[in-house]
């Protein structure tokens, strides 16, 4: 059943495979042609953002089901913060293979400071960030302020660079090479994701891409501070039975 606009009009959502005269083989040259970005558009019908999205690598490409990170893998997070919306996205960096997952995110708007903090910290107070150094504010010296703030709250953090269009490169370069994967759980992200997208004169739209900076600023800045989760040698002795503390065996 066709959905209902008005009463007088209804919408048809089609694609190639709701079209007979079609063959799997044309079906295919015709997918090979067709840009990534617009690929759900005329396969399935699915409305597409066109040649102003910023990012075209597929979804489907992105996403992968949450796992257990290894123990290993250094960990970072970027930070974008202001009063209608404050957002950080976490990574873990799997070294091996050059592969940066993203596998949760803090999302949240007109709050204090001491609440996002306290929310980021929760996730592993000893992650170092990276956040723009003018973090929204009026100017370089009120993003100073609040990354102060913000370090006194208890946050290790570093100015990142914020060079938009490096930055957007950068990115886009591992979306396209499979050495960014995405949780499947982090819901914002792809909401901004499938949003995010340039104005008329070519400049990245400055609303609802939040999350989109501070993966800029993790890619570009966060992966020289990434470490990995500190080894407490109170936990090693615990947890490995020795038969003399003093020596160690």
């Amino acid at each position: 059943m066709m959905p209902a606009v008005s009463k007088s009009k209804y919408r048809v959502q089609a694609g190639w495979d709701d079209v007979p005269h079609l063959d799997e083989e044309t079906k295919e040259k015709l997918r090979e042609s067709t840009p990534p970005h617009l690929r759900d558009a005329r396969t399935k019908g699915i409305p597409s953002l066109g040649a102003g999205a910023i990012y075209i690598t597929p979804e489907d490409e992105i996403k992968v089901d949450p796992f257990k990170i290894p123990s290993h893998w250094p960990r970072v997070f970027g930070l974008d913060v202001g009063w209608k919306k404050t957002a950080a996205i976490f990574g873990a960096w799997d070294r091996d293979s050059d592969i940066i997952y993203l596998y949760t995110e803090h999302y949240r708007g007109k709050e204090l400071p001491s609440v996002h903090a306290d929310a980021i910290k929760a996730r592993g107070d000893w992650i170092p960030g990276v956040i723009d150094p003018a973090s929204r504010g009026a100017g370089q010296r009120d993003g100073e302020i609040l990354m102060e703030i913000y370090m006194d709250l208890g946050l290790d953090l570093e100015k990142a660079d914020n060079a938009v269009e490096a930055g957007i490169y950068a990115v886009a370069g591992r979306l396209a090479t499979g050495r960014m994967k995405v949780f499947s759980t982090c819901q914002s992200w792809f909401a901004e994701y499938r949003l995010y997208r340039r104005s008329v004169s070519g400049q990245p739209i400055k609303s609802f891409d939040h999350l989109m900076d501070a993966t800029r600023y993790l890619v570009v800045s966060g992966l020289q501070y990434a470490i990995v989760e500190p080894f407490e040698k109170s936990d090693f002795l615990v947890s490995v039975p020795v038969g003399d503390r003093k020596a160690g065996y």
